[in-house]
């Protein structure tokens, strides 16, 4: 059985909180869009990364920047 990363894991466990917190506060639509929405944009983003620069420590700011734009943007949306 391959070794459990724990970086991965809490980034996976803020991910679904995330979209969790975003679905029981604003609805089902938003929390679609924190979940595949993100996916849509965290993947990409890491593999462009990722094939440009071979660096691990960029690409894994560039990911949990992007999941701390998006949940700055939930409580931005919350506190309007």
């Amino acid at each position: 059985m391959p070794r459990l990363h724990p970086e991965a894991l809490i980034f996976c466990v803020a991910w679904a909180t995330l979209a969790l917190a975003g679905g029981l506060l604003l609805g089902w639509q938003a929390g679609a869009v924190l979940s595949v929405g993100l996916m849509l944009v965290i993947m990409p983003a890491s593999s462009l990364v990722l094939t440009h620069t071979d660096s691990f420590q960029i690409e894994r700011l560039v990911r949990w920047g992007i999941l701390a734009l998006a949940g700055a943007g939930l409580l931005a949306y919350l506190h309007r």
